[in-house]
């Protein structure tokens, strides 16, 4: 028997990256799985990847019509949910100087309001003592030049996770969130940029990064899922997974 046999899990935004990563070591503890995501190239990728094993469901988190109409479809499919992950991220390397109402708006909708929406909609689904683990990041504690508006939204994710945390506390449910650095994943996390860009920034992640490397998808499933299942006295955490960048460690002696 896996370690979470019998769970019901709902990860949004697990159609690649970080989230397949907990999708598929959920999926190998047994746990039955619903995954989500808005890209319809991901979506049957995931659909080829996983197969008949997991639900995967295009829901766009922006739109609350669809985090609506994803509740009902969660409700369908497992009737209840054990652990929710929301792994929803968009971010733009753009100068504060140069960032539009346009591109304002689309950051905060996902990375901020479609995380708090998707909270609040699936709440009343989540079993008792359940969890709720977020994606912020190590922009909460760094300041990247050119990701105001993610940073910005970011940490008002880990403010709304703390409140969370309380409000939900009598029924038990805990409510954390791991807080990513430099993860080798396919995008970097990075919208609009071309692959000379993207590489740019993999080699100045890793130059930053103490631990000298980038961390890996399984590293951050890990953390994500400890927050989830084991760390049962633990509310209102946030774990860094940046090998060290956040805290500024320093190898020098």
């Amino acid at each position: 028997m896996g370690n979470y046999e019998g769970k019901r899990a709902v990860v949004i935004g697990g159609t690649h990256g970080m989230g397949m990563g907990v999708v598929e070591a959920l999926l190998a503890g047994g746990a039955r799985v619903l995954l989500t995501g808005r890209n319809e190239k991901n979506l049957e990728e995931a659909r080829g990847r996983l197969g008949p094993e997991a639900h995967v469901v295009r829901a766009d988190v922006a739109d609350l019509a669809d985090t609506d109409a994803l509740a009902e479809t969660v409700r369908a499919a497992l009737g209840g949910i054990d652990f929710l992950h929301v792994n929803v991220g968009t971010s733009e390397l753009t100068p504060f100087d140069q960032v539009t109402e346009e591109s304002y708006d689309r950051g905060f909708a996902v990375n901020a309001k479609g995380a708090f929406f998707t909270v609040q909609r699936l709440a009343p689904l989540l079993a008792d003592g359940g969890s709720i683990v977020f994606t912020t990041s190590v922009t909460n504690t760094t300041s990247t030049p050119g990701m105001s508006v993610y940073t910005g939204a970011k940490a008002a994710v880990l403010g709304f996770s703390r409140v969370l945390a309380s409000e939900l506390l009598p029924r038990g449910i805990r409510v954390n969130t791991v807080a990513p650095g430099f993860t080798d994943t396919p995008t970097m996390g990075l919208t609009g940029v071309s692959d000379a860009e993207r590489e740019e920034f993999m080699r100045v992640g890793d130059a930053a990064t103490p631990m000298g490397r980038h961390g890996t998808v399984a590293e951050v499933a890990r953390a994500v899922l400890f927050l989830g299942f084991e760390a049962t006295f633990t509310s209102g955490a946030e774990i860094p997974v940046d090998g060290g960048l956040g805290l500024g460690l320093s190898t020098s002696p």
